[in-house]
C-alpha cells in the first residue's frame, strides 16, 4: 500500500517533503504535482525504481524521460546546452515545458533514448515540486502519471486510489493538477522542433 500524504498546494509540509525525499532515497517511485500534470518520479541512478516507471506506464526504451530539475544550475551535468539553447530555456523556466537536448556521458546510457540519446529537461513552476527538489539536491526521473488504457493523465490522485496503492510507494497528493500536459520542444536541431503543443505557450519562445 502506498502512503498517502496531503500536501498543501501553495506551502507544502516540511515534514512531508524531508520524508519523501527519505524514501526516494531508499528507491521509492512517487507521485508528485507538477505545473502541469501529476507525475512519477525516482532518483536518476535508481535502477531497479525506473523499471518499476516503465512497468507502470509500460512503456519501452523509446520513450523520452524526462529529467525534472530545480533550476538551470542542475541541467548542464546531464544535457549538452549550447549558448542559443541556454537563452531558449531561460525563456521558459520555470514553466510547463520540456526541451529535448542531447545527454552527456553523466547520465545513465538506460535512461537515454535508445536512439537518439536524448533526454527531456524541465524546470516546473509548482510549490511542491521545487520544494520536493530543493530537498533531493538533484533533479528526479520523471514521466507524466497517466495508466496505459487512460485517455488523459491523472488529475485527482484519489479518483485512482485502488490502482495507484499497488504500484508507488508514496502519493504527494495536492489536489488537482490539471489534465494538460507540457508543451514539447526538441532544441537537438538548429531550428527548434515543436513535438508536442501542451500547457506552456509558445508565444513565451517566439516560436
Amino acid at each position: 500500500m502506498a502512503e498517502w500524504l496531503e500536501l498543501h498546494p501553495q506551502n507544502p509540509q516540511t515534514r512531508w517533503i524531508r520524508h519523501a525525499v527519505e524514501r526516494l532515497n531508499e528507491g521509492a517511485v512517487i507521485v508528485y504535482p507538477t505545473d502541469s500534470c501529476y507525475a512519477l518520479g525516482c532518483v536518476v541512478g535508481d535502477k531497479d525504481a525506473a523499471e518499476r516507471v516503465r512497468r507502470i506506464r509500460r512503456i519501452d526504451r523509446h520513450h523520452l524521460f524526462t529529467l525534472v530539475c530545480r533550476d538551470l544550475s542542475e541541467i548542464a551535468t546531464y544535457a549538452k546546452v549550447d549558448n542559443r539553447q541556454y537563452r531558449l530555456l531561460k525563456l521558459a523556466t520555470p514553466g510547463p515545458f520540456t526541451f529535448v537536448l542531447q545527454a552527456t556521458r553523466e547520465l545513465p546510457r538506460r535512461i537515454q533514448h535508445e536512439k537518439r540519446k536524448t533526454i527531456g529537461i524541465r524546470v516546473p513552476d509548482h510549490p511542491g515540486a521545487q520544494a520536493l527538489l530543493a530537498e533531493l539536491g538533484k533533479p528526479l526521473l520523471s514521466c507524466t502519471l497517466q495508466f496505459p488504457d487512460a485517455e488523459y493523465p491523472v488529475n485527482e490522485p484519489q479518483e485512482w486510489r485502488r490502482q495507484l496503492d499497488g504500484v508507488v510507494d508514496i502519493v504527494l497528493d495536492s489536489g488537482s493538477c490539471g489534465l494538460e500536459p507540457t508543451t514539447v520542444v526538441d532544441l537537438t536541431n538548429v531550428v527548434p522542433e515543436v513535438l508536442r503543443r501542451g500547457r506552456g505557450d509558445l508565444a513565451r519562445l517566439g516560436l
